[in-house]
C-alpha cells in the first residue's frame, strides 16, 4: 500500500466541567464526547521527501502544525524515516471547540502507523497521542465516551443522541489559555448513568449537562451567548456552546425548524446541519 485517504472527525462536548488544577499544570475535567460526521480528509502518499500542503491557508505548515509534529514523533520514537506527501483538505472551522486539530493528530499518527508499517500497538499510539494533546487519544477511536483526567480517561458510553444539529460557529477566537485559567471549577459531577437514562426517556437533559466555560466567555463574548439564545428561541430542545468556544450547536427534533434556524444567521458565520 503507498497511500491511504482517511476521513478525520469533528465532536462536540455534552457538557464541560472543571475540578481543580492538577500538579502538572493541566485541569481534571469530565466532559462527553460525542463525535459528528462532519470531518477533515486526509490523503497520505509515499514520496522521496515530505511534503504537507492544506486548502487552508491560515495553517501553518511549520512545526507547530500538529500534523507534522506527528510525523515528527513518529520518526523520533521509530528512528525511521517517513517520507510522505500529506494533503489536508479541512473541512472543520480552526479554533472553534470542535477538535479540529487533535482530530487531524490522531488520525494521522494512526494513518501512518498504517501506511509504513510500523506495527505500534494502540497502547503505544494513545502514550503518543496523549504527549500532543489531552483530548487527542478520543480521536484515535471516536466513539461516544465519558472522559475524565485531564480528557485522557476515556469510556465508552452506549449514548445516541436524537434530532437534527445546527452548529454555528461565529469566526471568534478564543484563547484555550485564558478561558483554562479563568474558569472557576465545580463540585457537581457528570452523571452519566442518569444522562443516558433521562435521554432514553425525554429530551429535557439541559439540568444535567452546562458547560462551565459559558459563564467566562458569554460576558466577555456577548454574540456566542446570543447564538445560544437565538438557538433556543427558535425551537432547539438542546444548546451549549462547546469546549472553551466559540462553537454552539443546538439539537432540534424538526428538520424544517433547523432549515429555518440555519438561515437566520448571518452568512459570514460557519453553520452546519447534520441529522442525529
Amino acid at each position: 500500500m503507498d497511500k491511504i485517504v482517511v476521513n478525520s472527525p469533528a465532536k462536540i462536548n455534552l457538557g464541560l466541567n472543571l475540578f481543580g488544577k492538577r500538579n502538572d499544570g493541566f485541569h481534571n475535567l469530565e466532559t462527553i464526547f460525542y463525535p459528528l460526521k462532519l470531518a477533515d480528509k486526509i490523503h497520505i502518499s509515499k514520496t522521496d521527501d515530505f511534503i504537507f500542503t492544506t486548502n487552508n491557508s491560515s495553517l501553518s505548515s511549520g512545526t507547530s502544525n500538529l500534523v507534522i509534529k506527528v510525523k515528527d514523533l513518529l520518526e523520533n520514537f521509530t528512528k525511521e524515516k517517513i517520507n510522505c506527501n500529506i494533503y489536508l483538505e479541512k473541512n472543520i472551522p480552526i479554533g472553534a471547540g470542535l477538535g479540529g486539530g487533535s482530530s487531524n493528530a490522531a488520525v494521522t499518527l494512526k494513518a501512518l502507523n498504517k501506511l509504513f508499517n510500523l506495527n505500534l500497538s494502540n497502547k503505544t499510539l494513545l502514550e503518543l497521542a496523549l504527549t500532543l494533546g489531552s483530548d487527542i487519544p478520543f480521536f484515535l477511536n471516536p466513539v461516544p465516551s465519558f472522559a475524565t483526567s485531564r480528557g485522557e480517561i476515556l469510556k465508552e458510553i452506549s449514548l445516541k443522541l436524537k434530532g437534527y444539529l445546527l452548529l454555528v460557529y461565529p469566526g471568534v477566537h478564543i484563547s484555550t489559555k485564558w478561558a483554562f485559567e479563568n474558569c472557576i471549577p465545580k463540585n457537581n459531577k457528570i452523571q452519566v448513568q442518569r444522562i443516558i437514562k433521562k435521554m432514553s426517556l425525554c429530551d429535557d437533559f439541559s439540568d444535567l449537562l452546562t458547560n462551565e466555560f459559558e459563564k467566562i466567555v458569554f460576558p466577555e463574548y456577548p454574540q456566542i451567548k446570543e447564538i445560544k439564545e437565538r438557538l433556543i428561541e427558535m425551537g432547539a430542545y438542546f444548546t451549549l456552546m462547546t469546549g472553551t468556544g466559540s462553537s454552539v450547536y443546538g439539537i432540534f427534533h424538526n428538520k424544517d425548524k433547523v432549515e429555518i434556524a440555519k438561515e437566520k444567521f448571518p452568512k459570514e458565520s460557519f453553520t452546519y446541519i447534520e441529522e442525529l
